[in-house]
């Protein structure tokens, strides 16, 4: 079976940056008003929102009307534009800051975290999968490997299983749901018959209780 090439563990979520959304809130004030329309036509698609694709498309006629009474060539008509542009540019710049943590909001650190969290965790279970694939393939390459040994020096991450059968008792321990005196009876059960061959066969021989079995399959292993 052949075994999946992981990459590196999920990288932890990076701090948290600067506000977002900076460079766009400037565009209307750095191209004088002329780039309010696209800004907030890309605040409307970013957001899929009617409101904001409105307010794209008023700034867009009031930009089309300024270009054509500036274009008329009379003076007067061309210094009314040029005010209606002062006006739109002054008006554009500061609703794009107002609107700015609305098209651009920050991201809640905890969910970020969270998400991080169950990236880990599933790229753990992988590594579970496949330490029990090589396992069931090469058990003595997973003994060299101390799969399922964590109290052994080693170089193999097998996403934190534990062998049953060879584990020292503090090792057991940590498998979830057994308490001390189910480590007890796993260990002398261990001593009696020689080790288990699996989870469902360990449950059944240390009677344990049925609610740990699923907890303790996600993480038991059972090298002869």
């Amino acid at each position: 079976m052949p075994h999946r090439p992981f990459g590196p563990p999920p990288m932890p979520p990076p701090p948290a940056s600067e506000p977002q959304g900076i460079l766009w809130a400037f565009v209307p004030f750095l191209t004088l008003g002329f780039g309010t329309p696209f800004s907030f036509l890309y605040a409307a698609m970013r957001r899929n929102s009617w409101n904001l694709g409105m307010t794209a498309l008023g700034y867009g006629v009031g930009t089309g009307a300024v270009l054509m009474l500036m274009g008329t060539g009379e003076p007067l008509t061309a210094l009314l534009g040029s005010v209606m542009m002062m006006m739109l540019w002054i008006a554009g710049s500061a609703h794009s800051f107002a609107v700015r943590g609305s098209v651009f909001p920050r991201a809640n650190p905890h969910s970020r975290h969270n998400a991080h969290a169950i990236e880990v965790a599933r790229y753990r279970r992988m590594l579970r999968a496949d330490a029990r694939g090589l396992a069931a393939e090469d058990p003595g390459l997973a003994h060299e490997l101390r799969i399922g040994r964590p109290d052994l020096p080693r170089a193999y991450d097998d996403g934190g299983l534990i062998d049953v059968n060879h584990a020292p008792p503090p090792v057991l321990a940590t498998l979830p749901g057994l308490s001390p005196e189910l480590v007890e009876r796993v260990v002398s059960r261990r001593g009696e018959q020689g080790g288990f061959v699996s989870a469902e066969e360990l449950s059944v021989d240390a009677d344990l209780p049925p609610e740990v079995l699923p907890k303790l399959a996600e993480y038991a292993i059972f090298l002869p």
